[in-house]
């Protein structure tokens, strides 16, 4: 069975093909000079895209990631189907449709943040994704989606997993701390299952508005002082709210402040922000960052096992 990969995936599809005791295969992908996606399955490998299900691994980040992973699924969807004819008429083989078997794996999943209706006419982006790729797939796995329950209700099964108990063992090893801290409640239970893994205690953060400019955080029921403290979240983009969280937890006497999450978005020269706030940052390889240290592959075989047992059950 293949693990195919475009551009983005390309490393976790390497990683995770041992894993699944599969093959890795990596398609053609590359850009025309006006920016447009190409892609192909390369013919030597269009054998292997019939004779067996397939999992593809794909971001939905940014923009283009979410153009190449439709065109990548659409090619598999095609080539499965039997559609293969072309200008160029190489293909001389069977043509018969072999059937469902497509399973999409999502390291990062784009445009979660959007997961409610806040004002009239706005885009559910979170949903609306899913939506458009479930259309050309039978299965999906998501690493560490923010809003899980958004997802509810599509037309083909999806797994959520996690990657906390790879940034668990990540931390026990690297850093051995005693409290993990959620920088707000929302991600309380990444905070408990990292904790309960490592069998060290937890809390969250609490926020404070002090005025229309400044909010303060604070550790909620929760003695730092001489203490390592891990903050613990699904992604970081800008870093602001894990420095103004270290700064506190500094000036309660914790001695080290480091910070893990599964997305290492880093926008906005947050790395340059956090060297200046804690003293580590650990991430997974979801997105390509150079504080990936924690690989998502476990995680996302995790997913694919259930979700492929899942189906081939029901079907």
């Amino acid at each position: 069975m293949p693990v195919l990969s475009g551009a983005s995936g390309a490393g976790i599809a390497e990683k995770l093909a041992p894993i699944l005791d599969m093959e890795h295969v990596a398609l053609e992908s590359r850009r025309f000079p006006d920016g447009e996606a190409y892609v192909r399955i390369p013919p030597e490998s269009i054998e292997s895209v019939r004779s067996e299900s397939v999992v593809l691994v794909s971001n939905t980040f940014p923009d283009s990631g979410i153009m190449q992973t439709l065109l990548l699924l659409g090619a598999i969807r095609d080539v499965r189907k039997g559609d293969l004819s072309s200008l160029k008429g190489e293909w001389s083989g069977d043509t018969e449709d072999v059937g469902p078997g497509v399973f999409l794996a999502i390291p990062y999943y784009g445009y979660a943040r959007q997961d409610k209706r806040f004002s009239a006419g706005e885009s559910i982006s979170a949903k609306m994704v899913t939506e458009v790729v479930s259309r050309y797939c039978d299965g999906i796995a998501i690493l560490d989606l923010h809003a899980p329950e958004v997802l509810e209700g599509m037309d083909v099964p999806i797994e959520f997993v996690s990657s906390m108990p790879e940034i668990a063992e990540r931390l026990q090893n690297g850093v051995s701390p005693d409290f993990i801290l959620s920088p707000d409640k929302g991600a309380i239970s990444r905070a408990t299952e990292v904790a309960g893994l490592i069998g060290c205690d937890f809390s969250y953060l609490e926020k404070t508005r002090i005025d229309a400019h400044t909010i303060e955080h604070t550790p909620k029921n929760l003695d730092v002082s001489g203490k390592v403290v891990a903050i613990v979240d699904d992604m970081i983009s800008t870093g602001g709210t894990i420095c103004r969280a270290s700064d506190a937890l500094r000036r309660q006497g914790a001695t080290e402040v480091h910070a893990a999450c599964t997305h290492g978005l880093f926008t906005g020269g947050a790395l340059s922000r956090l060297a200046n706030h804690v003293d580590g940052v650990y991430t997974t390889d979801s997105l390509p960052n150079p504080r990936a240290s924690v690989s998502a592959a476990p995680a996302l075989a995790r997913g694919l096992s259930r979700l492929m047992e899942k189906v081939t059950h029901n079907g």
